[in-house]
C-alpha cells in the first residue's frame, strides 16, 4: 500500500523526519518497503505565464513565445509544443535548470535566441505524457517555484502489509 506522508500528517503529526517516520512504522510492525519523493529531482523550474505566441520566422512547427517567469523582464523562448497559447500558465525551466537528463542553457534555435524551456510533464519526469506543455491551473504567481506550487517535495511511503494487518489499508488505520 502506498500513502502520502502529508495525508498521514493530517491525522497525526509526530515530530519525526520522513526517514524516522518510516523507521518508526517498521518497528511498529508495518514494514516500509520504499520511501521516495513524488517527483524526481529538478531545480530552477518556475510557474510562468505565456504572454504572446507568434510563428517562428524560419520554422513551420516552432513558435516564438514571450513569457512572464517572474524575473522582472519577459523572456523570449522558442517552443515546439502544439498546445502553447497566450494566457496559459506552464512550467518554465530557466537558464541553469537541471531536469532529468537535460541541462538548460541559453541557445539559438534557427537564428532566434531562446532563454529557457517551457516543459511537458515528461520533461519534468512527472508522467509519460509528451503531447504538449503541462498546463497549470494554479493561482501561483509567475516566478513561484514549481515544486512548492505543486507540492512536489512530498514523500510517498510504500508498506508491505500482511493479511493480518487489513486495518492498515487506510490512512486512519495507519495513524
Amino acid at each position: 500500500m502506498q500513502f502520502s506522508e502529508n495525508w498521514l500528517r493530517e491525522f497525526v503529526n509526530p515530530p519525526l523526519t520522513s526517514a524516522e517516520l518510516a523507521h518508526s512504522l517498521t518497528m511498529a510492525g508495518l514494514e516500509v518497503e520504499a520511501l521516495h519523493g513524488v517527483a524526481p529531482a529538478f531545480g530552477v523550474v518556475v510557474v510562468a505565464q505565456v504572454l504572446t505566441v507568434e510563428k517562428h520566422p524560419d520554422a513551420d512547427k516552432l513558435k516564438l513565445c514571450r513569457v512572464d517567469a517572474g524575473q522582472g523582464d519577459t523572456l523570449q523562448i522558442v517552443c515546439g509544443a502544439p498546445n502553447v497559447s497566450a494566457g496559459m500558465k506552464v512550467p518554465c525551466a530557466l537558464v541553469g535548470a537541471e531536469l532529468p537528463g537535460i541541462k538548460i542553457k541559453a541557445a539559438r534555435v534557427r537564428g532566434i535566441e531562446s532563454f529557457g524551456m517551457l516543459c511537458s510533464a515528461r520533461e519534468l519526469g512527472l508522467s509519460e505524457d509528451h503531447s504538449g506543455l503541462m498546463s497549470l491551473d494554479t493561482d501561483a504567481p509567475p516566478g513561484a517555484d514549481l515544486r512548492g506550487a505543486l507540492e512536489l517535495d512530498e514523500a510517498v511511503h510504500t508498506l508491505k502489509l500482511t493479511p493480518n494487518l487489513a486495518h492498515c489499508l487506510s490512512l486512519a488505520g495507519i495513524a
